[in-house]
C-alpha cells in the first residue's frame, strides 16, 4: 500500500508540475509582446515590470498557490526603498513579483540572461550581476544607483544566492550591496520574510503549498553613512530570520 500511494503521489506531483510550467510559459508568452513594447519605449518602462507583476498575479492562482502577504508596512508607490529578502528557493523571484508593487529591479545573477525570452526582458527591466567580473560588479552597482535617484526602488538577496548550508538559517555575512546602495541614496531598507518558499520550491521541483511572506516595517537610512554598514546588515538579519525562527518553532508545535 505504501508503495501505491508513494508512486501515486509521484505521479501526480509531476503532473502538477507540467501544469504550473504549461501556465508559467503560457502566461508569459502571452505578455512578452507589452513587455517588448514598453522595453523599447523608455518612458513605459515601468507598465513593463508592472507586466510581470501582472504575469505573478496570474500564474500564482491559476497553480493553486494564492499568496499570502502579511503586510507589516505598505510601501508609498511614489517613493524609492531597497528590498531585502532571505534567498533559500528559486520560487523567491517569482513570489517578489507578486509582493513589491513599487517600480522596481531586481539585482541578481547574470545567469538568468541565458533563458531565452526571459533573459532578455530581465536584462532590459533589471539589473543583471556577474559576481566573477569586477567590471559587471561596478556597471551594476553605477545602473542601481542611478535606479534610485530616479525614484525606482530595488530587490536584492543579499545573501548572493542560494547559499545556506541550513536553511532556514540564513547565510552570514550579507552581501555590502544592498546596503551602501540604500545609505548612498539615503532611501528606507525594507526587509521580507520569505517564511516557506523553500518548503514548496526546495529544488527544481514544485510541490503545492500556500506561500507566506511577510513584508517588515521599514529602516531609515536618512543621516547614517558607511560606518554604519554593519549595523543594517545585523538589523536586517535579526528581523529576516527572527521572522523565519518564529516560523519554525510554531509549525513544529502545532505537529504536537
Amino acid at each position: 500500500m505504501k508503495v501505491i500511494s508513494k508512486v501515486l503521489g509521484s505521479v501526480l506531483s509531476k503532473i502538477y508540475n507540467i501544469w504550473c510550467i504549461f501556465w508559467l510559459v503560457a502566461i508569459f508568452l502571452v505578455l512578452f509582446p507589452f513587455m517588448l513594447f514598453c522595453i523599447k519605449i523608455k518612458p513605459l518602462n515601468r507598465y513593463g515590470t508592472k507586466l510581470t507583476n501582472l504575469w505573478a498575479d496570474l500564474f500564482f492562482p491559476i497553480a493553486g498557490m494564492p499568496v499570502k502577504i502579511e503586510h507589516r508596512f505598505t510601501p508609498d508607490k511614489s517613493k524609492a526603498y531597497v528590498f531585502v529578502a532571505n534567498h533559500f528557493s528559486y520560487l523567491d523571484v517569482a513570489i517578489g513579483m507578486r509582493v513589491v508593487r513599487n517600480y522596481f529591479s531586481y539585482m541578481g545573477k547574470s545567469s538568468v540572461k541565458n533563458i531565452p525570452l526571459l533573459g532578455y526582458v530581465f536584462a532590459k527591466l533589471h539589473i543583471q550581476v556577474d559576481r566573477s567580473d569586477k567590471n559587471s560588479r561596478s556597471t551594476s552597482l553605477l545602473r542601481s544607483k542611478r535606479a534610485l535617484q530616479s525614484g525606482r526602488s530595488l530587490f536584492i538577496m543579499p545573501e548572493g544566492g542560494i547559499l545556506s548550508k541550513h536553511i532556514p538559517q540564513m547565510l552570514q555575512p550579507f552581501k555590502d550591496g544592498a546596503f551602501l546602495l540604500a545609505i548612498d541614496a539615503q532611501v528606507p531598507l525594507v526587509p521580507i520574510s520569505f517564511l516557506n518558499l523553500y518548503e514548496i520550491m526546495p529544488e527544481a521541483s514544485l510541490n503545492w503549498g500556500i506561500p507566506k511572506v511577510v513584508v517588515h516595517e521599514p529602516i531609515e537610512t536618512t543621516g547614517y553613512t558607511k560606518v554604519d554598514l554593519d549595523y543594517f546588515k545585523a538589523k536586517v538579519y535579526q528581523i529576516i530570520q527572527s521572522e523565519l525562527d518564529s516560523y519554525v518553532e510554531k509549525k513544529n508545535a502545532s505537529k504536537k
